[in-house]
């Protein structure tokens, strides 16, 4: 049972059906305005809950953050719409409302709403006066309109058609993370360079004039020997590190776009009977 001061906790707070599935914030509460008794809490349903639906809360469980209610998700979001005027909820949408949710009807005659802990004073009815039946005078000089409402309290000669607006935003979430990785792989390179060989190369001259004396200086008949070092250049390779680009991560923003379905409920009027139906 909702006791009044749990009101200013109550409003705001987040709705659960019975399934345990999260429906809503809750907007409003009703207290019966004779006994006092918490009857009814909105929750805000729909597509960004831009709908406030109507839930008994006889049976609903409050604690302190969540109010868990004893109906489905999907019983809750098909509740009737009801229209408040004046902060009351009128004894024909209680009844529709209790009746909805398998409750029977209400024991209460006008129900007030609280956004935190005030409710309205017990046993307060309206002003005399300001209600009739169809055919009979209310206010002094002023007559009900020939038009009456057959299916509960009568209204106005007017009946209202309301439908649901799709509004379709855009929200932000996590599509996926891209990382960067440095990694050592080994390749093989191979590189061609000229290299210099010494090699040995005899030669021989004729003894003329010009040599003679080299060529009779020592015995006339010895064994000798002569040798010559030999050089030769050979490949060799060096690695460094050097640094050769710079690579980072960002983002770009592309646009695409999404269709979004949603079911909208609309309301129809059709017409009964010999009348000329002079609707746009």
């Amino acid at each position: 049972m909702i006791n009044e001061t749990q009101a200013r906790d109550l409003i705001g707070s987040t709705a659960y059906g019975s399934d345990g599935e999260k429906i809503g914030k809750v907007g409003q509460l009703f207290f019966d305005d004779q006994s006092g008794r918490a009857e009814f809490v909105t929750v805000n349903t729909g597509l960004f809950g831009t709908k406030e639906t109507f839930v008994p809360v006889a049976d609903a469980q409050f604690d302190g953050s969540d109010l868990r209610l004893p109906y489905g998700k999907d019983k809750i979001k098909g509740a009737p719409s009801v229209d408040v005027e004046g902060g009351h909820l009128d004894r024909a949408e209680e009844d529709r409302l209790y009746e909805y949710y398998g409750l029977g009807s209400g024991t209460s005659y006008d129900t007030t709403t609280t956004t935190d802990t005030t409710t309205g004073t017990a046993g307060t009815t309206g002003t005399a006066g300001t209600t009739g039946t169809a055919g009979t005078k209310g206010t002094a000089g002023h007559v009900a309109p020939a038009g009456r409402d057959t299916s509960g309290p009568s209204t106005d000669d007017a009946m209202t058609r309301s439908e649901e607006r799709l509004d379709v935003g855009t929200t932000s979430q996590e599509a996926g993370r891209v990382r960067l990785r440095k990694y050592v792989t080994t390749e093989t390179e191979t590189r061609t360079v000229p290299v210099t060989k010494e090699r040995a190369v005899v030669e021989s001259e004729p003894v003329t004039g010009g040599n003679l004396d080299d060529a009779l200086d020592g015995p006339a008949i010895s064994e000798e020997e002569h040798e010559v070092v030999l050089h030769e250049e050979r490949a060799v390779a060096n690695k460094k590190t050097e640094p050769v680009e710079r690579v980072r991560l960002g983002t770009e923003t592309t646009v695409d776009e999404e269709t979004v379905s949603e079911d909208v409920r609309k309301e129809r009027i059709e017409v009964e009977g010999d009348v000329d139906d002079r609707r746009s």
